[in-house]
């Protein structure tokens, strides 16, 4: 059972070109999916697993008291495997193909107004060479919605500020090209020119855009701990996270009128069902101005 692992493993990695972080996550996930299977209910070929099965072990997974988010990216991983088994001509069945999870409230993810997003990019202290550089990584971060690993991992030789765009390596390894405004731009050419020489040391900063004091490019604890800073600095007590910035500039975007399928491309979504989730924010955006502004709905609720 554990080679029939390794070869899936080895098709998401050569075929699929899945990230590093992606294969492991499949791995230990099945892994552990494959070790229940041998222990408690004693299969030793795959052809032997029926849907039954999965059932009891996505319950073991509920009393173990695992999170309703894990449980589907077990059952998700476990589907692909079984497709995986039947393609390959390793098993005939789909045990997991009829295996579902009850659908879950999707929670919409917490962002920022724009009057917020404003006083914590005015937070970085700019007659510092550090404030320099952390307005820059904030800019950057509202005005392309990055993820936090594309932050840390933007190249010098991606930025394209003459065509105001940006080259980024998304999941996956895969490529897409995403807006800056100029704002963005003169805030990270403004670092570029006055802080980076500063820190930039041999061999350590190489091609890295946003690197630390100490020359290295930034780790996903660094750029956590520098937004935090900026937001208690702006006296703002929502929880806040690197990927606040991305959900506020995707639903900005949004608010003001963003066909979704661009939004989707700046994101690097491969799904729209992904982006889809901000539409849903719109909706309760346009729901709180209409119960504002509307003539009708200003007297308050019926009694």
């Amino acid at each position: 059972m554990q080679a029939f692992l390794q070869d899936f493993l080895t098709f998401l990695r050569v075929e699929k070109n899945a990230a590093y972080n992606t294969v492991t996550s499949y791995q230990n996930d099945l892994e552990h999916y494959i070790l229940y299977l041998k222990n408690a209910l004693h299969k030793s070929f795959f052809k032997d697993v029926k849907s039954h099965d999965i059932l009891i072990y996505l319950k073991h997974l509920e009393d173990s008291g695992i999170a309703q988010s894990s449980k589907s990216r077990k059952l998700s991983a476990i589907r692909m495997f079984h497709r995986f088994l039947v393609n390959e001509d390793i098993t005939e069945q789909n045990p997991s193909s009829v295996v579902s999870l009850p659908k879950k409230a999707q929670r919409l993810p917490d962002t920022l107004t724009q009057n917020e997003i404003e006083i914590i990019l005015e937070q970085p202290d700019i007659e510092q060479l550090t404030g320099l550089r952390d307005r820059a990584i904030l800019e950057v971060l509202y005005a392309s919605g990055l993820r936090v690993s594309e932050l840390i991992n933007l190249g010098l030789s991606n930025l394209f500020f003459q065509e105001k765009f940006i080259r980024v390596i998304g999941k996956g390894s895969k490529e897409r090209v995403v807006p800056i405004g100029e704002q963005a731009i003169d805030a990270t050419v403004k670092y570029l020119r006055h802080a980076r020489p500063s820190y930039a040391k041999v061999p350590y900063s190489a091609e890295f855009v946003f690197i630390n004091q100490r020359g290295k490019p930034f780790s996903r604890m660094g750029i956590w701990k520098l937004i935090q800073k900026y937001v208690q600095n702006a006296g703002i007590e929502k929880k806040i996270s690197p990927h606040t910035f991305r959900h506020s500039f995707a639903t900005h975007l949004i608010e003001g009128g963003a066909d979704l399928r661009a939004v989707q491309e700046m994101l690097g979504h491969a799904d729209i069902s992904s982006t889809q989730i901000y539409t849903h924010l719109d909706r309760e955006y346009l729901k709180e101005v209409h119960k504002t502004f509307h003539p009708r709905e200003k007297y308050g609720d019926f009694e």
